[in-house]
């Protein structure tokens, strides 16, 4: 059966935007042999994880089962991406063939798998329609995909958690810490380290580790070390440090990121200011913090303060940074 123009657009746009996402600098990603695969990449950080992707439009019931069979077992992705027309006949045969395979060996694999659905009646000859689809499954892409593979599933509240303490700037100074020792050992050398009482270390600890930052599951010792999903905080604060104190320009994918964590820079200021150090450093009197503010604020406060405890040395990135 030939491929249509909607089959094509579909696979070629799925690959476009998580090689795009990359210019966020928060991971690289590599178009990799598509093999059996209407499309595929490897998503690298300090790991490499492939994503393997199937699209569906036109296929029959057998054509569906061999598209999520193929998905399922395949051992070396670590994220399967169904990309489904949606329609009543579809939703009930890729829902029944996910039933089935529960009570099989590859209800295992059924975890990796996601689902973006996309309308029916979409024309790949509309421009309008194109647009729309390739926004909804660039919000999809990054929410469902992105955001739990390759950054540790780390949501707008983990940011909220880890942003609000009231010992502004600590949760940043910690992590930063702990990432760079390695672990943290006991709280007595931590405390002298960190320029922190014992009492307030273990309070802030205590939010990493509710925030999923940091855990003592990580090794066999027990020891306290930072998580996956601590890591991705760390490297978001050091591009948002970068930017927020001018070192470098925003770009629209890390923004984007930003802005689904719940960090949108640009409802703080109004008539299009720049919202950076400096301003808050001239607005921070009209700013709210605490249950009153948002994520942005909230992260503007942290990393303005961040440094008052000792300079930062922000974790390198793990993998080759995509030219802008």
């Amino acid at each position: 059966m030939a491929e249509s123009a909607e089959h094509a657009f579909l696979s070629e746009t799925a690959i476009r935007i998580m090689e795009e996402s990359a210019n966020a600098q928060l991971f690289s990603c590599l178009e990799s042999g598509r093999k059996r695969f209407d499309f595929a990449c490897n998503l690298t950080r300090d790991w490499t994880r492939a994503v393997s992707g199937q699209t569906l439009w036109k296929h029959d019931r057998d054509g569906i089962d061999k598209d999520l069979r193929t998905l399922l077992t395949d051992g070396e992705a670590s994220a399967a991406v169904y990309v489904v027309r949606d329609s009543m006949k579809n939703r009930d045969r890729v829902d029944e063939i996910i039933r089935d395979y529960r009570n099989t060996s590859l209800r295992v694999s059924l975890s990796k798998l996601r689902i973006f659905r996309v309308p029916a009646d979409f024309d790949a000859d509309d421009e309008r329609a194109r647009e729309v689809v390739r926004d909804g499954l660039r919000r999809d892409i990054y929410q469902d995909l992105l955001l739990q593979v390759a950054l540790g599933g780390i949501t707008a509240q983990d940011v909220r958690n880890f942003a609000s303490s009231g010992r502004v700037g600590s949760p940043v100074w910690i992590l930063s810490r702990i990432d760079n020792d390695g672990y943290l050992d006991n709280y007595t050398n931590a405390s002298k380290r960190y320029r922190m009482g014992i009492p307030a270390l273990k309070e802030e600890l205590l939010r990493l580790e509710s925030a999923g930052m940091v855990s003592r599951e990580e090794n066999a010792l027990g020891l306290i070390q930072v998580t996956e999903k601590g890591c991705a905080m760390l490297d978001i604060c050091a591009r948002l440090y970068e930017y927020l104190a001018g070192k470098v320009g925003g770009n629209k994918e890390f923004l984007y990121v930003c802005r689904l964590l719940g960090m949108d820079f640009s409802t703080l200021a109004n008539g299009g200011q720049a919202v950076n150090f400096e301003f808050y450093e001239a607005n921070r009197k009209k700013l709210p913090f605490g249950h009153g503010a948002d994520n942005a604020a909230l992260m503007l406060t942290c990393l303005y303060y961040s440094s008052q405890h000792g300079e930062i040395e922000w974790r390198p990135p793990c993998f080759t940074l995509p030219r802008n």
